[in-house]
């Protein structure tokens, strides 16, 4: 028992640690460099009022907020895998992304911001997977395969709303819609929310762990040892719907994050869900600060959509998996 306690805690162990280092590495880095004694003198208010403003004000926020985002992406994209067990089940593929940004955008072209915008992309991620999981409820023995066929369907439709809605689109609301759909961080002022989110799911998931590992078997296997199957779809249902909504509102579409963490720790990690969800959240969580962070400094002052970087980073990632047959 104590070695298997070990083998779960070494590795979140390393990944907090490689979190926090990931986390100074973002704040100190930019147009202006700080070193890490300057960004512990802004956190202790002993530094100069300018690197205070920058460390506290600009970056930290912006910063947390990307660390939040990859932590939400990947957490959903490893619920999303174990509910299908099939390796491509991501919130992108299946569209549940799509129907939470085409609500926030109408939401910005209407003019709603703050909690009503994060509400508005919930209902599109809601209504999205109920579209993709009830069209696809009476497929019977290839149900996955035809719900993932769903998934790609509506994501498409979903595509078709957007490009509609950017060409029926006041000309100066446009750009910063484009933005916005690459996956874009420069106005993520306010964290905390996806913060909130984050973490009480983490710790709703940790006690759930058995039983999504013997989801992961298959419904069948899973009723016949006692899980209340239902139950614990639709709470997966739920809280892939939410993560993913609140993903979308903090930082717009960052794509590959859901779909390539959770492969690379299970070939690292296993398959046990109790130490797979709590890792996919450090490791999306720096994925997607370091990410950011190449994107804001590569070319300054000049700034990269961060769901470009991911993709520049995802897309080879994946045909490596595939390659090898790990997927």
């Amino acid at each position: 028992m104590l070695a298997r306690r070990q083998s779960i805690f070494l590795p979140l162990f390393i990944l907090t640690l490689l979190s926090v280092c990931s986390l100074v590495f973002a704040v100190a880095q930019g147009s202006v460099s700080l070193s890490p004694y300057a960004v512990w003198q802004a956190f202790a208010g002993q530094g100069t009022e300018l690197n205070q403003v920058l460390v506290l004000e600009l970056r930290l926020p912006r910063v947390m907020a990307g660390f939040a985002t990859g932590g939400l992406l990947a957490v959903s994209g490893a619920l999303m895998q174990i509910l299908l067990r099939n390796p491509l089940a991501d919130p992108y593929v299946l569209g549940i992304s799509g129907g939470a940004s085409v609500a926030a955008l109408t939401a910005i072209l209407l003019g709603i911001s703050g909690l009503l915008l994060s509400g508005m992309a919930f209902l599109g991620a809601v209504l999205s997977t109920i579209l993709v999981f009830g069209l696809s409820s009476r497929l019977g023995n290839m149900a996955t395969m035809r719900l993932l066929l769903t998934g790609v369907v509506i994501a498409s439709g979903w595509g078709a709303l957007i490009t509609l809605m950017l060409a029926l689109a006041p000309p100066y609301k446009i750009p910063g819609m484009l933005y916005w759909l690459m996956g874009d961080l420069s106005y993520a002022s306010t964290p905390w929310l996806a913060w909130a989110v984050l973490l009480p799911t983490c710790l709703v998931l940790m006690p759930l762990g058995r039983s999504l590992n013997v989801l992961a078997r298959g419904p069948l296997q899973a009723a016949a040892l006692g899980v209340n199957v239902k139950v614990l779809e639709r709470i997966v249902f739920l809280l892939a719907s939410l993560l993913t909504a609140i993903a979308v509102t903090t930082a717009g579409s960052v794509g590959f994050v859901g779909l390539v963490i959770p492969h690379m720790l299970r070939m690292v990690l296993g398959n046990d869900q109790r130490l797979i969800l709590p890792a996919s959240a450090l490791a999306g969580g720096c994925l997607v600060t370091l990410a950011d962070t190449l994107a804001r400094t590569v070319i300054a002052p000049e700034q990269l959509p961060v769901g470009v970087i991911t993709a520049l980073i995802g897309v080879p990632t994946f045909l490596y998996l595939l390659q090898r047959g790990r997927l």
